[in-house]
């Protein structure tokens, strides 16, 4: 697979299938392999104290913001480990010059980055995954880390293997054991437990069929009794098979409960005695602690006279400051007062000093002599106005009286 397809990129999505889309959830999870075996959570999380990453933390988008620091600071840490210092980003840093310093590392080791550098802004993606999956193969080669062959476990073969097939018992070796009966069995332990129902009707059918098709006449055995028991010792451990314990089973959960109750028990009278020894050091301490505190209320009871009758006398002391800085404040405003009238009236006087001295008042008089004179004139000729308006007024009544008399004469003898 290429590095292409691994990231989902490209066209190639759809060649590759529906399945191409959780590709970033596999490279993930084979990243957080990869950063365990650098043991990440020593080195990393705690140095930083920061949380361990899950399996699918840059696969999904949870904080952008969150995930974008943890991706700078876990790809500084990998290029530290992979032998390039690198200064550990910060949260304020310049998030552009960050990631390009990043790219410019990987490039170094020639891996190619097809991308534009803004996608790795949202902190989580495949393109971050891959980032960090290449750092993460460089800090392993740089630590010389080496795959090797995986080692499994060897399977030993116990007494109390369940049988998985029973039909690849021989037919005689079933016959032997049940003709064996169960005695010898028990002899050999009383607390193996016993079959399970699946075996027991796997038996019953495999007997079934063998007496359909026993012959009517009376077998003889022609089997030695030596050969007979060594059989049936190698037989014994593949019949001797263990009940399946259910998970959902109520005595399960019922032995369960039990268990969890008596190690609660166990565990309260474990507690119960530290708690004990611990209460009776804290009496022990409280006591300590009050007789102290009386001893030493009773040696410094004197004292805490002395300071009690101290404070008395600064209170009063205050209180009288008080009052006599009252008074002083109001002496003070009237001396403001006081001063301001003193400045008007020293101003007044010497505005007088100088007007007596100078010639500025005879200029006065005379400006206004003058200003009468003209007002005088204006007033003599509003009354010779006046006085001539009142003379035709005068003038215009006599004839108007004249003109009524003689209209009135002339009437009375035209009438006669």
């Amino acid at each position: 697979m290429s590095e292409d397809k691994r990231r989902g990129g490209g066209d190639e999505v759809e060649d590759g299938g529906p399945g191409l889309i959780y590709m970033p959830f596999v490279i993930m999870e084979e990243l957080l392999e990869k950063l365990r075996l650098l043991d990440y959570e020593k080195d990393f999380s705690k140095k930083m104290n920061l949380k361990p990453i899950t399996r699918h933390y840059f696969a999904i988008q949870t904080n952008p913001g969150e995930q974008f620091y943890m991706f700078t600071s876990l790809a500084a840490w990998l290029l530290n480990k992979a032998g390039r210092p690198f200064d550990q980003p910060q949260e304020y840093d310049d998030p552009n010059a960050t990631i390009s310093s990043i790219l410019d590392e990987l490039r170094k080791y020639g891996h190619t980055v097809d991308f534009p550098p803004s996608k790795l802004k949202q902190g989580w993606g495949e393109h971050c995954i891959y980032i960090l999956d290449r750092l993460a193969d460089e800090a392993l080669k740089s630590t010389n880390f080496v795959w090797k062959r995986p080692t499994y476990p060897e399977e030993e073969t116990e007494e109390e293997n369940i049988v998985e097939d029973d039909s690849e018992l021989n037919l005689n070796e079933i016959e032997k054991s049940m003709v064996l009966g169960s005695s010898d069995v028990e002899e050999a332990d009383e607390d193996e437990p016993l079959l399970d129902l699946e075996g027991m009707k796997m038996l019953n059918q495999n007997k079934q069929t063998f007496e359909s098709s026993k012959p009517e006449e009376i077998l003889e055995s022609t089997t030695d009794a030596a050969d007979w028991k060594l059989e049936v010792e190698r037989v014994m451990p593949q019949l001797k098979v263990t009940i399946r314990t259910d998970n959902k089973d109520w005595r399960v959960h019922l032995e369960q409960m039990h268990q969890h109750h008596d190690g609660i028990k166990s565990s309260l009278n474990e507690s119960k005695v530290h708690l004990d020894k611990l209460q009776e050091e804290i009496s022990k301490t409280l006591e300590k602690i009050s007789s102290r505190e009386k001893y030493i209320n009773s040696q410094l009871e004197h004292l805490l006279v002395d300071f009690r009758q101290a404070q008395d006398a600064l209170a009063e002391t205050k209180e009288k400051y008080r009052q006599a800085s009252g008074g002083v404040t109001e002496r003070s405003r009237t001396l403001a007062e006081i001063t301001e009238e003193l400045e008007k009236i020293k101003q007044e006087m010497d505005e007088k000093g100088t007007s007596m001295t100078d010639g500025s008042i005879l200029a006065k008089i005379k400006q206004a002599i003058l200003t009468i004179k003209k007002e005088c004139t204006q007033m003599d000729i509003r009354a010779g106005v006046v006085e001539h308006i009142l003379l035709q007024a005068k003038l215009k009544d006599k004839t108007l009286q004249n003109k009524q008399i003689h209209s009135s004469g002339a009437t009375e003898g035209f009438i006669i």
